[in-house]
């Protein structure tokens, strides 16, 4: 039995404002609302709802039969719960199914893997409770950006609970390999490698409206005979693409969503599966292991990382960037932390490329910028704010260590003031529970000692006698006012 692992990427980032060198110290909010609102709505529109949409019916028509799986980035879902809630309704009704399997990955997008660990465990694990909150599904496979992948990075995926991590099949790792199967990586033998197929699945992305292909026009019925005609021994076809690929990429006019749609049934005919990573990894035994000593990615013929740290620009930025790394997990800023996620977005690297090659019109197409070195300028002022912002709250002159120490010793304090407090507290109800027993005890004692109350007849006989002495001078005045009258008569 021969099975396809289909993929789809979602990712957008939040994109700079014009931000000038004048600007720096004046103004911290730096990005482009317009542009994100216009980009993210117009794409959601013509591409993800649809595809989403065409995925669920794939679902229901072929009763649970088609199964995919979806990474979505923190910034991405950020934006559209801010500009398109419509689209994370779709996605909610995707993870209802069951049938369709959230991918973990870095929250924004970002580097990290590559010089700090530390940031990449913690934003694996803020994506994974973003995943857990909105879709109530907990990410088992890992997708780190951009396909990243080395064997440095394989013993702390699994140590952070992961059974899977899905990678790029490129050529110089593979050798004479084919990427149709699962493998186990060489530092790590527990965790299990899925390997895109690079042609199939750019045979979607970016072939399949170009009428000076061989093979074009493209059908689902073909499609579905080349993967049917793969090695008999060879059980798994991992197609990883961007959801935009269907109606931005790829627009509606092409007949993409019929293709995509028509997908299932011809599948079916031909007896291939389709199964999520989590499948295919729990039924698929690693063939061998495999040495990834560089790291690799899905970009440029190369397959590495210099789309993004290629050159001179590049690494300028992301050595600014992370060098204040440490003093922004100490701050407790919101807003800062925030700006920090926004920033390490590996798209503002991709935007300084400098690369000319044949698909140099990939770098181009992606960057809202005239030039990579206006994508450095403007990026670059951007994070010298940042770095002011966050030196008024650590200073640079203070060494990390010194700092963390600091840091540390106060945090101590603040603990060992908060247990005084409850120790406190608890004393403070201690005494007012004994004092309200205390009185308590001298009611009850005083209601014992109050002597017996006289009897209530003895009280109605008193009140019965009082009448007696009352009356008497009242009827010795009555002869005084009869002698009165008498003396006027005589």
């Amino acid at each position: 039995m021969k099975a396809v692992c289909f993929y789809f990427q979602i990712h957008q980032p939040f994109r700079l404002k014009r931000y000038r060198f004048f600007d720096i110290g004046n103004d911290h909010y730096y990005y482009d609302d317009f542009a994100n609102d216009d980009i993210i709505t117009r794409i959601a529109q013509r591409s993800y709802i649809p595809a989403a949409e065409t995925l669920l019916r794939m679902i229901e028509e072929s009763k649970g039969k088609f199964r995919c799986a979806i990474s979505i980035t923190g910034v991405a879902l950020e934006q559209c719960e801010q500009y398109v809630p419509e689209f994370v309704d779709v996605l909610k009704k995707l993870a209802d199914t069951g049938k369709v399997e959230f991918l973990a990955e870095t929250y924004a997008h970002s580097l990290s893997s590559l010089v700090d660990p530390v940031e990449f465990a913690a934003q694996v694990k803020a994506h994974g409770e973003k995943i857990k909150a909105l879709f109530g599904v907990e990410p088992k496979v890992l997708r780190n950006t951009e396909l990243i992948y080395c064997d440095d990075l394989a013993p702390q995926i699994l140590d952070m609970g992961y059974k899977g991590v899905i990678t790029e099949g490129a050529k110089h790792i593979l050798g004479w390999k084919s990427p149709n199967y699962v493998y186990s990586s060489a530092s790590a033998p527990k965790l299990k490698m899925l390997l895109k197929n690079s042609k199939l699945s750019d045979d979607i992305a970016f072939r399949f409206s170009n009428p000076e292909w061989e093979s074009y026009p493209l059908t689902a019925d073909k499609y579905m005979d080349w993967i049917a005609n793969t090695p008999e021994d060879e059980q798994i076809v991992n197609l990883f693409l961007n959801l935009e690929t269907f109606g931005e990429m790829q627009p509606r006019e092409t007949g993409i969503f019929q293709f995509l749609e028509a997908l299932p049934r011809f599948a079916a005919e031909r007896g291939v599966d389709f199964w999520t990573p989590s499948e295919a990894i729990a039924k698929l035994k690693p063939v061998d292991s495999l040495h990834v000593m560089h790291p690799i990615s899905w970009a440029d013929e190369a397959r590495d990382t210099s789309a993004w740290l290629g050159n001179r620009l590049q690494n300028e930025a992301f050595e600014k960037l992370y060098s204040v790394a440490e003093r922004v997990r100490l701050c407790d800023d919101r807003r800062l932390k925030q700006d920090w996620n926004y920033l390490q977005a590996s798209d503002h690297f991709f935007y300084m490329c400098t690369k000319h090659m044949d698909d140099g019109a990939v770098h181009s197409h992606f960057s809202p910028y005239e030039t990579p070195f206006m994508a450095f300028t403007n990026y670059m002022n951007a994070l010298a704010d940042f770095i002011v912002r966050v030196e008024e709250q650590y200073p640079l002159s203070i060494e990390n260590e010194e700092l963390d120490a600091l840091l540390t010793t106060i945090r101590n304090q603040a603990r060992e003031i908060a247990t005084l407090n409850k120790e406190l507290t608890s004393m403070r109800k201690n005494v007012e529970h004994y004092n309200e027993e205390r009185k308590l005890r001298e009611a009850l004692q005083a209601k014992e000692e109050t002597p017996a109350k006289p009897k209530k007849a003895a009280t109605k006989k008193a009140k019965v006698e009082e009448p007696a002495v009352v009356e008497a001078p009242a009827e010795e005045a009555k002869p005084k006012k009869r002698c009165v009258r008498k003396k006027k008569e005589a």
